[in-house]
């Protein structure tokens, strides 16, 4: 049903719709927001796992670091154990670092353990990175990445995982292949699975899933209009404060030149410019 009062879609907003896939974070996070059956499916293959129940799914999901950096994770699900898994599409090489995946498994770690709760409390975590390049370079679908004793090469179960599966490899013959063919898909007659190809045929297909696309970018707009602008004011505010500054101390020392009884040396020291300005302010004010 289309919503009354709806706006005109514009061309632009036309065509870039009509360009749209999963592989594009923006588009990626719409679909699978709150979309469990999505994130069920995406799991099972990428894990190899027919008995994965998801419970909760969210996109976008921000947490928090009061000393350091914050993240703001694509897809964060959770199952029926309480087992975390963090989803990113990363086109970019340089956004799937592996400290980037270190990074995130450790925040996870951190928002998942509650004040009083024992180390053993903590549950499975899974940080799992699409990219489109094959970023670790040895053509392979997928890769694994648990942690393991180099003596022994026995795997230390500390319950965190890392995975990579390589966007490139879009072939036919595999529940991957086939996965990762959808994810590339514009039209979504020529995707595999159903649970996909419904949301992208509701978002490109459909007015109401049209037009709620044009909404988001709408609000993703403005929200840097008014952080620009909010930037701005502090920037301007801080160059203020230190031009504010600058004269203040250029003022200081032309006092203590105008005075006679201080060197140039203990007039830089005390102004907290330097000799070279005081000898260029002490020259201009004798010429």
């Amino acid at each position: 049903m289309v919503r009354k009062n709806a706006r005109t879609i514009s061309p632009e907003d036309s065509a870039r719709i009509a360009r749209l896939r999963l592989m594009d974070d923006d588009f990626m996070t719409t679909c699978f927001n709150d979309y469990i059956e999505g994130a069920e499916l995406l799991l099972k293959i990428i894990l190899g796992r027919d008995d994965l129940k998801v419970t909760e799914v969210k996109t976008q999901k921000a947490l928090k670091n009061l000393t350091g950096r914050d993240v703001w994770l694509d897809i964060y699900a959770t199952d029926i154990y309480g087992d975390k898994y963090d989803i990113e599409i990363q086109r970019a090489d340089k956004g799937a670092h592996q400290k980037r995946a270190r990074y995130h498994s450790s925040l996870i770690d951190a928002d998942m353990l509650k004040p009083g709760e024992d180390f053993t409390d903590l549950c499975e975590s899974y940080v799992i990175f699409i990219t489109e390049n094959d970023v670790l370079d040895s053509s392979l679908p997928i890769y694994h990445i648990n942690r393991s004793v180099d003596e022994t090469q026995v795997h230390f179960k500390d319950g965190e995982h890392i995975i990579y599966v390589n966007g490139s490899i879009r072939t036919r013959d595999t529940a991957l292949g086939k996965l990762m063919n959808d994810f590339y898909c514009t039209d979504a007659k020529d995707m595999c699975y159903k649970e996909l190809s419904s949301k992208v045929r509701h978002y490109k297909e459909t007015m109401e899933g049209r037009q709620e696309m044009c909404d988001i970018w709408e609000e993703v707009r403005n929200e840097g209009i008014i952080k620009g602008k909010a930037e701005g004011k502090a920037e301007g505010k801080a160059e203020g404060k230190a031009e504010g500054k600058a004269e203040a101390s250029v003022e200081h020392a032309l006092a203590m030149i105008k005075d006679g009884s201080l060197s140039y040396e203990k007039i830089a020291k005390f102004s907290g410019l330097p000799v070279d300005k005081v000898r260029e302010l002490a020259g201009n004010k004798s010429a």
